[in-house]
């Protein structure tokens, strides 16, 4: 039943992008067609999941035990940065379709802020590596389930007559609020 809750509420109810305001940039800017909105989703998954779990090794098994938990910020974004870049050469070699898969991708993914707010969240709320995992996992899935949304209304709204005044960032604001309207309506399930 735990885990139905971290799921529910990281998807839903405390979506990192339209409720916690993380990762705005990537949403802001590659949520102009569904399948960059799927490939950027599916690497966010891949790496918040990978990020939280050394991030998670980091602080139990170094930071605490030698009373250096003052460095985490520091120390996760560096473990971050490392493991994308690790993640990046990985597959360049082992698996070129999936690089190719990903592309710009993986090297945005080290300066969206989300993967590091999960990283602190999971440590911030006390959950233990496995607990840590699925709230990574599951934030990663609501983050892609908003910004696929987000990115269907917003090339639909291509095809609409839009104000001149409106078009392109203040349209795509009102309707980023609209949405993080809807979701608040998920407020109370978990």
């Amino acid at each position: 039943m735990e885990y139905f809750v971290i799921i529910v509420s990281a998807i839903f109810v405390s979506n990192i992008v339209l409720m916690q305001f993380l990762g705005i940039c990537p949403f802001l800017g590659v949520s102009k067609s569904i399948n960059t909105s799927i490939g950027m989703g599916a690497a966010v998954l891949f790496v918040m999941t990978l990020a939280t779990i050394a991030t998670w090794l980091f602080q139990y098994y170094i930071l605490n035990p030698f009373g250096l938990a003052f460095m985490q910020t520091i120390v996760f974004i560096l473990v971050i940065a490392a493991l994308v870049q690790m993640v990046e050469i990985i597959l360049k070699k082992v698996s070129p379709s999936l690089y190719q898969a990903l592309g710009v991708y993986l090297p945005l993914i080290t300066t969206n802020c989300a993967v590091l707010g999960v990283a602190i969240l999971t440590i911030q709320k006390d959950y233990n590596l496995m607990e840590g995992t699925v709230f990574a996992m599951s934030t990663a899935i609501g983050f892609t389930l908003a910004l696929v949304i987000f990115a269907g209304i917003r090339e639909h709204l291509e095809l609409m007559e839009v104000p001149k005044g409106m078009r392109g960032i203040p349209i795509a604001l009102i309707t980023a609020g609209i949405l993080a309207l809807a979701f608040m309506g998920f407020t109370g399930m978990a």
